[in-house]
């Protein structure tokens, strides 16, 4: 693919279909297609409520669309800096390697720096040695110091019931 063909875009409220086709065929890729409960509705809200909490590219090219990346922002209390957590890079088989994901990155960290932010983040599978090796590349560490942490369910459930009564309003 030249250079010339590949496109890069915010997603838009039309997409969220195509968004989510993408997302259930990268749930598949990482052998996750059972924990996919994300709906049209549920990620239209998400990405084009008056306060979105995520924010979706897409790339494109010779017309089709190819690949997809979503992030939200990150705050980092030691730095006091704005960062991105991208939650999802995806390309579909046929294009990878042909410059999409990177373009892809590259977008979202110009997003970024637009915003005065210094730092991008994700998380990939261990067993995942073609997007490792591609990162790697990009010239990202690995933050292996790092164990990520997830609650969810009856657990979530159990801790948010023990939540204090709050005082005030958060500020908006």
């Amino acid at each position: 693919m030249s250079g010339g063909e590949l496109e890069v875009r915010h997603a838009e409220p039309a997409d969220v279909g195509l968004l989510l086709e993408m997302i259930r065929e990268l749930a598949e890729y990482e052998k996750l297609a059972d924990q996919v409960q994300a709906t049209e509705q549920l990620l239209h809200e998400a990405l084009f409520a008056e306060q979105p909490a995520a924010e979706a590219m897409i790339a494109r090219a010779g017309g089709e669309a190819i690949g997809y990346a979503l992030y939200f922002s990150t705050f980092s209390t030691f730095l006091a800096i704005q960062g991105i957590w991208l939650e999802d890079i995806y390309v579909r088989p046929a294009h990878r390697k042909a410059g999409a994901g990177r373009a892809l990155l590259a977008a979202v960290a110009a997003r970024l720096r637009e915003r005065g932010g210094r730092r991008l983040e994700w998380a990939a599978l261990d067993w995942n040695e073609l997007a490792l090796g591609f990162y790697r590349g990009l010239g990202a560490r690995a933050q292996r110091e790092w164990i990520t942490h997830r609650l969810t369910g009856e657990d979530l459930e159990r801790l948010a019931a023990e939540a204090p009564a709050l005082a005030g309003q958060p500020r908006r």
